[in-house]
């Protein structure tokens, strides 16, 4: 039996291929030595914690929650209370919080497919995911095999660097005296620059930073990460509506 016309245009809309797949690992190569170095010092650092190998590699390959997984690492504890969970819960909920409008910001692209094939590539998602999806998707581009490529690339890097970095020990175990936090910073900003459609699009941009230094100023702990966000993703909606 054929598929009903609708399937047919959403299949037709959203294709999933193995070259789309293959061209999410190769718009991917650029961030993975960053990936590496960041994933070294991760798995220094929960070494010097006193963290498992075994430990090591199923947080990173369960959790893969990237920079929330060195914020745990910065209050990890020997010995744990509920309430200390419920904090570490709480801190890493927020950094990774920016996933939610990251993945409104797809949410069209991502509507065409099961739910079961989204879960599934969506545990693979990162910021690394988001700008290379967001710089195709601008490019005309709709394979989803893109993100799931650049996904599972990530992924299996990730895990074995922090492999390595779990036997490199205490050589890297302060990711700041190496400048390491920084790599991934300045990988994300790069991949941002072609992103740049004139002074007026970088509003929404200008007013996250701002908003999320004051708020590091004033604030500790990670709550920048939210309010810069949301900032930014008001202004750019204040901003399309008055367009």
């Amino acid at each position: 039996m054929s598929a009903d016309p609708a399937s047919r245009t959403a299949a037709a809309a959203a294709p999933l291929t193995s070259s789309g797949m293959l061209l999410g690992v190769r718009r991917v190569s650029v961030l993975l030595p960053g990936i590496v170095v960041f994933a070294v010092a991760f798995g220094a650092a929960a070494a010097a914690k006193g963290l498992t190998l075994l430990e090591t590699v199923l947080m990173s390959g369960l959790v893969y929650g990237g920079v929330s997984q060195l914020v745990a690492m910065e209050i990890w504890r020997p010995e744990w209370s509920w309430g200390a969970i419920a904090g570490l819960a709480v801190v890493t909920a927020t950094v990774n919080a920016r996933m939610i409008l990251q993945g409104a910001a797809l949410q069209p692209w991502f509507a065409y497919y099961s739910k079961r094939l989204n879960a599934l590539h969506l545990f693979f998602y990162t910021d690394a995911n988001w700008l290379i999806g967001t710089r195709y998707r601008e490019e005309g581009g709709r394979d989803l095999g893109v993100l799931i490529g650049a996904g599972l690339a990530l992924w299996v890097v990730w895990v074995l660097a922090t492999l390595a970095g779990h036997g490199l020990g205490a050589l890297v175990s302060d990711p700041r005296r190496y400048g390491i936090d920084l790599v991934m910073p300045i990988f994300f900003a790069a991949m941002i620059v072609p992103m740049w459609k004139g002074r007026r699009a970088a509003m929404p941009w200008l007013v996250a930073g701002l908003v999320a230094l004051v708020t590091a100023k004033l604030v500790n702990g990670y709550a920048f990460i939210i309010t810069g966000s949301l900032a930014g993703a008001l202004t750019g909606a204040f901003r399309d509506d008055a367009a």
